[in-house]
């Protein structure tokens, strides 16, 4: 029974991870996402039901546009993939899956967009905490715990002051930005999710993911400096959703 649970939360996780791709694509731009039809990026010819069908349809098609035959974008690719894993392992492995999959869809939308576009929009943040702040409360209200509220909230004022406070701490150092002003928000909305003690779990992991991307930038004959910039953004959502998990929820 379980197996088939996980595959229903794959096939919706795809779904979301369809317009997570949408959402990647027409942002940046400032095109409409929901009311705006589908349509091929090269010759804007209106998909079809089969041509929206997550992953299969790229697939099928050979990661083409049947009219045009240009190449469909791979990012939309990875996220109906990444949501479908996120999906998938929300229901495996964690107690309150519908929790599990709302953190672990904002988070890869935000990591796709730092990772691609070296931006974390403010609102998208700001959402990210709305949200953590209501799965304190439901989970507080239900443990009849106010202190899971309370953690959240200090977990989100930790998160912001310490990546803000490192940032100032560089500027001064170096005389130039070291943080981009998305990542501090970011951090203040993970810590929302996941409280103090998540925070500096989040914040080990993503310093250890940034040193291996290091790594393997400089074994690939790429020249590593102080002022080398790394999606930090990515890191952070990358790490915090298996956080979250070890958490326990």
């Amino acid at each position: 029974m379980l197996i088939v649970f996980i595959l229903f939360g794959m096939v919706v996780g795809a779904v979301v991870g369809s317009f997570i791709g949408l959402v990647l694509i027409r942002l940046p731009d400032g095109r409409p996402m929901v009311m705006d039809r589908s349509s091929c990026d090269t010759c804007d010819k209106e998909l079809q039901p089969i041509e929206l069908v997550p992953v299969l349809s790229w697939v099928i098609q050979g990661g083409k546009c049947r009219e045009c035959g240009s190449a469909i974008d791979r990012w939309q690719l990875g996220a109906e993939l990444g949501g479908a894993l996120i999906g998938g392992v929300s229901v495996w492995l964690s107690w309150f899956p519908v929790w599990a999959m709302m953190l672990g869809w904002q988070l890869l939308l935000l990591a796709m967009l730092d990772l691609r576009h070296m931006w974390l929009p403010r609102q998208l943040s700001a959402l990210l905490g709305a949200s953590g702040a209501l799965f304190a409360l439901v989970m507080g209200y239900w443990a009849n715990d106010p202190m899971v509220l309370v953690q959240s909230m200090v977990g989100g004022v930790f998160g912001f002051t310490a990546l803000w406070m490192l940032g100032q701490g560089y500027l001064m150092w170096r005389g130039q930005e070291g943080l981009g002003g998305g990542d501090p928000p970011l951090m203040g909305a993970i810590g929302l999710w996941l409280g103090p003690l998540g925070v500096i779990h989040t914040l080990l992991v993503a310093s250890l993911g940034g040193l291996a991307v290091a790594a393997v930038l400089w074994r690939a004959g790429r020249e590593i400096r102080p002022d080398t910039m790394l999606p930090l953004g990515t890191l952070l959502a990358l790490a915090a959703w298996p956080v979250f998990l070890w958490q326990g929820v």
